[in-house]
């Protein structure tokens, strides 16, 4: 089993995007279960949150299961599975302002499970909301970036998402 390399000597990887939404919009599909649901995981994928305790301390428990026949195929092709129980367990939660959690790595065929640190923050502007994203590398640059492109095709639902509901007050 390999042991992942060093993150502490490789940069953060931080994603903005900005939404026509209100702050307290995205902080509900951020941090409750329906909304989490409703959005969470990359394209071909879907999740199903089991156990949610929002406070620093607390964890969030979900399934992410592959959805989609290629999502599926690429799964069992890569010796994972296709339904991976996962949890985070939130470091920091500050109500509309930000959400930080570990999440426990263990899901890498041959790598000896990890954790990575991600990191949301809201900033209200105007009408709509700027969100910056930032998350520890992973145990390689080939997972990195897959996990940075994991995290556009997951930014991407949630920018739909928010564009198909509107600011609501």
């Amino acid at each position: 089993m390999s042991t992942p390399e060093s993150n502490e000597a490789r940069k953060r990887i931080t994603m903005e995007r900005t939404f026509a939404a209100s702050v307290a919009d995205v902080w509900e599909l951020w941090t409750t279960k329906d909304g989490i649901e409703s959005w969470w995981g990359p394209d071909g994928f879907r999740v199903e949150v089991r156990s949610i305790d929002l406070r620093a301390g607390g964890e969030l428990r979900y399934a992410m299961i592959a959805a989609e026949a290629d999502k599926i195929e690429f799964m069992k092709k890569a010796g994972m599975p296709t339904v991976t129980e996962a949890r985070v367990r939130y470091t920091e939660v500050a109500p509309l302002s930000r959400l930080a959690y570990v999440a426990h790595t263990d899901f890498v065929p041959g790598v000896t499970p990890y954790d990575v640190a991600t990191q949301i923050d809201l900033h209200a502007e105007g009408a709509k909301v700027r969100m910056v994203l930032s998350f520890d590398p992973m145990h390689d640059a080939h997972w990195t970036k897959m996990a940075s492109m994991g995290w556009e095709s997951q930014l991407g639902r949630l920018e739909k998402l928010l564009a198909t509901r509107g600011t609501r007050p």
